[in-house]
């Protein structure tokens, strides 16, 4: 018993200590971070950025690479960052890691529960590292280098993270692995279950959220025992290469997490080879798809989203309703799982003010503070085709946007497409040859819009029951029958 209060002294004295330093942070200049290998408003094609790779085997060390693939500026082109690129001939280190973490993982109920409370630690630590202002804005800048936002959307990234963080601090994490029993249905028979790590897993996560995505399910892979390897979309790992630097400073095991910069086709090879017990995949549906015939279902996915919103018979709060519209379209230059792809307007909308306000706040979106900025997985030829071919639709029609941004230097690998809505109407969106092509997700600033008359919402849920990439869904009205109808469509 006294070993134990013991114990929680020192815990609970440790962070204290360790605080006291790091505050003294907040008045210290960016670059003097001491996990920190680069400033992030430093890196240019003068003085590129490097991302290296972790893995257990090599001593837990970050390491090079005999191949190093180079990035362009998403804003000017420049070759600014280095990326130390895996080959398929180089993944035996990472495939022997994996291997040799048990199906019983690194901890579990029964093994090494102190760890649960390193983990608490760790959480402590890192959330109050991210509360320092220097630190923030370091990752929200890093963030904008390479997956180009507003400052706000950027920096919603890293306060949602530390949020996150601060929700696992203390015991919050052996909270988490609450176990339960059930009385048997005779004497000395009892039901017991336990949060078991899968052990060795994967995780695999995409561009458009750097530090979010992957830093929240690495944790939550980390928290119960299980031993990751974490590939990010080379375009971005930059900021989680930086993130796991933090981790360590704030005690995170250097073994614990492995690190790989690769292409998919090398990817694809370790995870056929290295066999995880459980890989969790971010990104595209044609991907989601390859894996989980490769994996034999051991795979849990969140792929793309062609996500619907629809506007009831009641009419209010119009200025509201466009903002909402366009930051569910346009924010993050649409690049975002959640992102507005068709707008359903009943006909009440159509005498208000609502179009004019959305094109009004798309008109308003400019490059000079990223409000809108480079599409990173569509050209701009890509995106204006598919306009072109809606256009050709009969009664389509061009709303606002429809143009490649002005003046900008964005590198022709990317997409630089002013915020962009396409109205076409319900009947010919149903109709079979014009279906698949107006609920094609366009990863990047774009919308459909159309309209609904009160009669034709069988035809709005027709169209919903025959989309098959469910993501995210709105409804709004506070018509109680309305609410009704769509809460029954969707059930």
């Amino acid at each position: 018993m006294y070993r134990v209060v013991a114990s929680r002294a020192f815990r609970a004295g440790a962070p204290q200590k360790a605080f006291g330093c790091w505050f003294n942070l907040s008045s210290r200049s960016a670059h003097t971070l001491p996990f920190a290998t680069l400033e992030a408003d430093e890196i240019s094609g003068s003085k590129p950025g490097e991302v290296y790779n972790l893995v257990k085997h090599v001593k837990g060390k970050w390491t090079g690479s005999s191949n190093w693939s180079t990035l362009l500026d998403p804003l000017n082109g420049e070759q600014f960052i280095r990326i130390a690129e895996v080959g398929e001939k180089e993944i035996q280190p990472y495939v022997e890691s994996l291997s040799k973490c048990p199906k019983h993982g690194l901890h579990n109920p029964f093994k090494s529960p102190e760890r649960y409370l390193l983990y608490g630690d760790i959480s402590t630590k890192a959330a109050h590292m991210l509360s320092l202002p220097k630190v923030s804005n370091f990752f929200t800048r890093l963030i904008q280098r390479v997956s180009p936002k507003s400052y706000q959307q950027a920096l919603s990234e890293v306060q949602v993270t530390q949020k996150f963080l601060e929700n696992f601090c203390g015991d919050q994490v052996r909270f988490l692995a609450r176990s339960f029993a059930v009385p048997g249905n005779h004497l000395g028979q009892q039901s017991h279950g336990y949060r078991w790590p899968y052990g060795p897993v994967a995780i695999i996560t995409p561009f458009n959220f750097p530090l979010e995505i992957p830093l929240l399910q690495l944790m939550g892979a980390l928290y119960m025992g299980n031993k990751p390897i974490l590939k990010v979309d080379s375009k971005v790992s930059i900021v989680m290469e930086q993130m796991i630097r933090l981790l360590h400073y704030c005690g995170l095991p250097v073994e614990d997490v492995d690190f790989i910069n690769s292409d998919g086709k090398t990817m694809n090879k370790l995870l056929m080879e290295a066999n995880p017990r459980m890989t969790l995949f971010t990104g595209s549906s044609r991907v989601a798809e390859k894996l989980a015939v490769d994996l034999k279902g051991r795979v849990k996915l969140e792929d793309a989203g062609f996500d619907w919103k629809i506007l009831g018979p009641d009419v209010n709060e119009v200025d509201y309703v466009s903002w909402v519209c366009d930051q569910d379209a346009y924010a993050c230059s649409g690049q975002k799982c959640s992102a507005q792809s068709v707008l359903f307007m009943h006909e009440n909308w159509s005498s208000t003010s609502l179009l004019s306000k959305m094109k009004d706040l798309a008109d308003r979106r400019k490059l000079e503070d990223l409000t809108v900025g480079p599409v990173l997985t569509f050209t701009t030829e890509a995106m204006l085709e598919h306009m072109n071919k809606l256009l050709k639709v009969p009664g389509s029609k061009l709303l606002f946007g429809g143009e490649e941004l002005k003046n900008h230097s964005i590198p022709s690998i990317y997409g630089a497409l002013k915020p962009t809505a396409v109205f076409v109407p319900l009947e010919e969106i149903l109709k079979d040859g014009n279906y698949e092509l107006v609920t094609r997700e366009i990863f990047g600033p774009f919308q459909i819009v159309t309209e609904y008359k009160q009669d034709q919402l069988p035809l709005v849920l027709n169209a919903l029951e025959r989309m098959h990439a469910h993501l995210t869904a709105a409804v709004v009205s506070n018509d109680p029958l309305f609410l009704q109808l769509q809460l029954i469509s969707c059930q």
